[in-house]
């Protein structure tokens, strides 16, 4: 299973120099189990092919891949968790709002959709949003769609959310430390994806249940 062909990249190692000392008690003995994730989807940096300038975050769905952009046609690509088809943000958008181990209150949509939700979950490493949120933006207007961490991490790959884009907690950590208030997001849309090397291809391209 050839997975690298041409494309340049090499790991990028988790490091727990970016986490805070609260981060450090809250995920240490997380509520979920720890999750083996492909390969692929853990942390790289890339050679980077499209035109957005550094410090632009691209998020390519098909791929289930997040880019953030360096210099000199290089990019830190992170495995995500992407929305459902009907559920996906596609556009262009801004990070409005920066919160670390953020709260939770379902929207009306979701728990229309997910029976039996709470109204509100407090922070903490059980909570849907994980360690750190990034709140996208269209002008002033919340989208209400987020970069997040995530309580499910064996998801990473997989097209299960409800539109937000999730990481496991030490990328959403790495991220939210590289990103300022009003950093451009790019998220592409279905089937148009641009990622050089697409994982799901040769896994199999298989979305798990939700």
């Amino acid at each position: 299973m050839a997975l690298g062909g041409c494309i340049q990249q090499s790991a990028e190692p988790s490091s727990d120099t970016n986490l805070t000392a609260r981060d450090r008690k809250l995920l240490t003995n997380p509520p979920y189990a720890k999750a083996s994730i492909p390969e692929p989807y853990l942390r790289h940096i890339v050679d980077y092919h499209r035109k957005e300038g550094p410090g632009t975050i691209v998020v390519d769905p098909d791929a289930r891949f997040l880019y953030y952009v360096l210099e000199k046609g290089k990019a830190i690509r992170y495995g995500v968790t992407v929305g459902e088809e009907a559920l996906v943000f596609t556009g262009v958008a801004k990070v409005g709002r920066k919160e670390e181990w953020p709260s939770w209150t379902p929207t009306a949509d979701t728990k229309k959709r997910i029976a039996g939700l709470p109204s509100y979950v407090a922070p903490g490493p059980h909570n849907p949003m994980g360690a750190r949120g990034l709140y996208l933006y269209s002008g002033t207007r919340d989208t209400l769609y987020r970069i997040h961490g995530t309580n499910q991490p064996e998801y990473i790959g997989s097209a299960v959310s409800s539109g937000c884009i999730r990481m496991v907690n030490e990328d959403v950590i790495d991220l939210f430390n590289r990103v300022k208030v009003g950093t451009t997001v790019v998220v592409l849309k279905l089937t148009e994806g641009d990622s050089p090397y697409n994982p799901r291809v040769a896994l199999g391209g298989i979305d798990r249940p939700n």
